[in-house]
């Protein structure tokens, strides 16, 4: 079983002493069935009589290994090894009669003493922290391969690979273990884990303190990985599952093929979907009611899947979305095509609320798409979702979602409700003839508009990246066409000015729902039949916001006898970048850029001086001017 090659052997031995001194040195020293495999390997001990045998205990030391302490007993019957270094010891005990079997006892050794072992079934893995206790017992005498039993417990144990695909930590074990290595190793292991953590690619399991009874059987396969058959799996209400999977070489999942079931969606989400949903950005999703199914991987990916639910919720604890009373089921299929359909009792994006739902699904060539729209009834309107189809991870990439969307009627008042905006009206409808999810970005064609205000909002160029995610962000460019400015300034609490504005809003950015970047400019149009007027508070909060003073050809304390003023035209501009806005008017001059130009009598125009803002500064006036903190003072 073990093989020492370079052998130098020297024993002193005084005449009439009871014990001699005993060197022994190896160039190396291996076990080729166990993986073992020492250099320079030197052992000095003394040498004495014990009975009708010998006996030698002492120090030993191996290139790279560190030092331990190695005693050996032989006598005609028996032969016994004990390794000892601290607390951990394991011995080594073989009879003459049954000179192929040995057993061997582990106490408190560290599981890294088991790395040679382990490379011979997974040449990657690496051993970390842990202890290991129990019984192994080593068949050599069968003709097809060296045959173990064991008996283990493990405490703490850790394991990992090289390019952190695979790992484990923090695990807990009592497990029987059958199993022979040669020409065609086989190992079967049950038993039952306690607490820990594993990583397999993106899935992610935590057992916490709880024990899982498991069942395995390997054997292993050409290319060097290994075939997982008879898998059980039970973990409670959590998930019962059982099956088959495929390794490859380097311990990633090369095929599966399983059913299972869960009586708690809760827990099968935070001891089994974390990964998955991480990758998502939706780690932190809650999960409600059960689920029961099936799935079939291969090394391309997903080859088919069933998912039944029952009383099934999701929520979104940053208040995003939310689904309750998920009922049904959803086939997958890479091959040919499969029906199902869900339902929902109820749904909520963001704080609207979506009356019940049905989905019609069908799924072939890998796809899973919508069978006909799904309309839902939202904000006293009506939203259409078209041509849903949705492409799994597999060897063509990551997630893949992509539909259509058209908005019909929505009512603008109750919208700005749910989302705590100013109290606007109108009606927002529009068509966005697809939308496509993928890398964690989602990009919209086409556009929206809104009925606000007596005109129109235009919205398009829209997209996001990372819109379930951490720091998600909204790119889009807005057109303002004849809004009614005595209506949205009466809203904002911004004085009082009547008359038409038009603009647009660029390269709109935002980052967690708030501007980083934009390129806007906003302008009144003078229009047949519609007075144009700025109250004296309007004029104040102009000033306030921006730094402006008002010039006119009448003195400053005679401004203050009016509560309002003519003006021919309004325009502002902004470009937002790096928190700061570069401000322009209507028109510049070596002093100041205009803001509103006088008309009339009494005739005022307002002229900014500062050009450079600093947005979070303009942010913090403006909210001052909407909350009627700014009072109108006019000198």
């Amino acid at each position: 079983m073990a093989v020492l090659e370079n052998v130098d052997v020297r024993l002193e031995w005084p005449t009439g002493a009871d014990a001699g001194q005993l060197w022994l040195t190896a160039g190396v020293a291996h076990a080729p069935a166990l993986g073992y495999r020492f250099r320079r390997l030197e052992w000095r001990c003394p040498l004495q009589r014990s009975g009708t045998g010998w006996q030698c205990e002492g120090p030993v030391r191996a290139e790279g290994s560190g030092s331990a302490r190695l005693a050996i007993r032989l006598d005609e019957a028996t032969t016994s090894v004990v390794l000892q270094r601290g607390r951990a010891r394991l011995s080594l005990d073989r009879t003459a009669a049954s000179p192929e079997l040995t057993r061997i006892d582990l106490r408190d050794v560290p599981a890294r003493w088991a790395q040679a072992l382990a490379e011979t079934a997974w040449h990657d893995v690496q051993l970390g922290e842990g202890r290991l206790e129990g019984e192994v017992r080593v068949d050599s005498g069968q003709d097809d391969g060296l045959g173990v039993a064991a008996n283990l417990a493990l405490e703490a144990f850790a394991l990992d690979t090289p390019d952190g695909r695979v790992a484990a930590g923090g695990l807990g074990a009592h497990l029987n273990v059958e199993g022979r290595f040669g020409a065609d190793p086989r190992v079967q292991v049950d038993g039952v884990l306690h607490g820990g953590e594993m990583l397999f690619g993106n899935a992610y399991v935590s057992l916490a303190d709880r024990d899982v009874p498991i069942e395995i059987g390997a054997r292993r396969v050409d290319g060097g990985g290994w075939a997982l058959e008879g898998l059980q799996w039970h973990d409670g209400d959590r998930l019962d599952a059982r099956g088959r999977a495929e390794l490859a070489a380097d311990g990633g999942l090369a095929g599966l093929e399983a059913a299972f079931e869960s009586e708690s969606l809760q827990g099968l989400g935070e001891s089994y979907l974390g990964g998955w949903l991480g990758v998502l950005g939706l780690a932190d999703i809650r999960l409600s009611g059960g689920a029961q199914g099936s799935v079939r991987l291969d090394a391309a990916g997903l080859e088919s899947a069933v998912l039944e639910l029952q009383r099934a919720g999701i929520a979104d604890p940053r208040g995003r979305f939310a689904f309750e009373g998920l009922e049904g089921e959803a086939r997958f299929s890479s091959g040919p095509s499969v029906a199902s359909g869900v339902r929902w009792a109820g749904l909520d994006v963001y704080g609207i609320h979506f009356g019940p739902g049905e989905l019609p699904l069908s799924s072939a060539g890998g796809v899973l798409a919508g069978r006909g729209d799904v309309v839902l009834d939202v904000l006293d309107g009506r939203m259409r979702v078209e041509d849903i189809r949705i492409r799994p991870p597999g060897a063509q990439g990551g997630l893949d979602v992509r539909f259509g969307l058209a908005l019909e009627a929505l009512d603008i008042a109750t919208l700005s409700g749910a989302l705590g905006w100013p109290a606007f009206n109108g009606q927002l409808s529009g068509r966005i003839p697809q939308a496509h999810y993928a890398d964690d970005r989602l990009a919209l064609d086409g556009g929206l508009r809104m009925q606000l205000f007596e005109g129109e909002v235009a919205v398009s160029s829209l997209s996001m990246e990372r819109p379930f995610g951490v720091l998600p962000t909204l790119s889009a460019d807005i057109a303002l066409d004849g809004l009614d400015l005595e209506s949205l300034t009466g809203v904002f609490g911004f004085g009082s000015i009547s008359g038409r504005l038009h603009g647009r809003i660029d390269h709109l950015r935002l980052l967690d729902w708030s501007p980083v970047a934009f390129d806007a400019e906003l302008h009144t149009e003078k229009t047949r039949g519609v007075r144009q007027r700025i109250s004296q508070r309007a004029v104040q909060d102009l000033s306030s916001v921006g730094d402006a003073s008002f010039m006119g050809s009448l003195q400053g304390q005679l401004i203050g006898l009016f509560d309002d003023f003519g003006y021919a035209r309004i325009g502002i501009g902004c470009t937002l970048a790096d928190e700061v806005c570069e401000m322009q008017g209507l028109r510049s001059d070596g002093r100041g850029f205009t803001i509103v130009e006088g008309s009339g009598v009494p005739r005022l125009t307002v002229v900014g001086y500062n050009r450079r803002v600093h947005w979070p500064t303009l942010v913090e006036r403006l909210a001052a001017v909407g909350s009627g903190e700014v009072a109108p003072v006019v000198d």
